[in-house]
């Protein structure tokens, strides 16, 4: 999986059919609209030509920094209006702009397989944006977070305030964080429910349980993760029988998978289940 690293994101198979992604950016994983980009682009090519990826860890290089965020000192990552320029078309660009910028951080979302998001250190503004667009978080002890945008003047406009009141369960506190770029520990996290997990220590830590996450999930079926993750994404943003339904159509075929025998062989004679990939070439069909 070497050949999917960049300048700024280290990408590795620790363990079968688990992507350990390292962001890498020095000093602190700051975002430009280069990395961002260039984070998207790493992530879909795993998804489009890495083969029989079943989990992908995302992980920062850096024990005292997940991200800091938004790199301020980058002349792109805040667009500007310029003297003479139509203020409609500069709105409708900074509009596209941070479309895209959405669809980037947003990319975990469009991958079929699960993303785990191992926390540690700082998690600043984009930060938090780019970990709550992840399937699951871990959180070291040594996490702090921090939904920084309001304290530079903005609303948080990549993902934070449409994830956090969906996958937290209490929108007083989500408020709260979000009006006052408090930093907020692990712990508070936790109970939040913006991780599902706190670990011991900092980064080896929680990378370590990620990743043993990461390798149990990689033992099921990849066609049922693949569909579990589906079903779930759509039962977040439609009514319960929407889902029923969307989920009789999707398992109407899935039904027929060679991966539900396989799960009856391997239960009976106690030996470990082999799954091929999700993905076949279409000249194999």
């Amino acid at each position: 999986m070497a050949q999917f690293s960049t300048a700024n994101i280290k990408v590795s198979e620790p363990f079968p059919h688990v992507i350990q992604v390292d962001l890498a950016r020095k000093p602190g994983n700051a975002f430009s609209t280069a990395y961002w980009t260039e984070y998207r682009a790493v992530l879909e090519r795993i998804r489009d030509e890495g083969e029989d990826v079943r989990v992908v860890v995302v992980s920062s290089a850096f024990p005292k920094v997940f991200s800091a965020g938004l790199d301020l000192s980058d002349k792109t990552s805040i667009p500007e209006q310029k003297p003479g320029v139509d203020v409609a078309r500069t709105t409708r660009s900074i509009r596209q702009w941070l479309l895209d910028f959405q669809t980037a951080i947003g990319t975990p979302e469009r991958c079929p397989f699960p993303v785990i998001a191992a926390c540690h250190g700082h998690v600043v503004g984009l930060g938090v944006d780019l970990a709550a667009a992840c399937d699951i978080r871990y959180a070291a002890t040594n996490s702090s977070f921090c939904i920084k945008e309001v304290d530079v003047g903005l609303a948080a406009d990549i993902g934070a305030l449409a994830y956090l009141p969906r996958i937290t369960g209490n929108m007083s506190q989500v408020y709260e964080l979000a009006y006052t770029a408090r930093p907020f520990g692990a712990q508070e996290a936790e109970k939040l429910g913006l991780v599902s997990k706190v670990v011991e220590g900092g980064r080896n830590e929680v990378v370590a349980a990620a990743l043993e996450l990461a390798k149990t999930i990689a033992r099921m079926s990849p066609l049922a993760i693949s569909g579990t993750k589906t079903i779930l994404l759509h039962s977040r943003d439609h009514t319960v029988q929407s889902n029923l339904e969307y989920t009789a159509t999707w398992n109407g075929a899935n039904l027929l998978t060679h991966d539900l025998h396989e799960n009856i062989r391997a239960l009976k004679t106690k030996t470990p289940a082999k799954f091929g990939p999700v993905k076949i070439p279409v000249a194999k069909l």
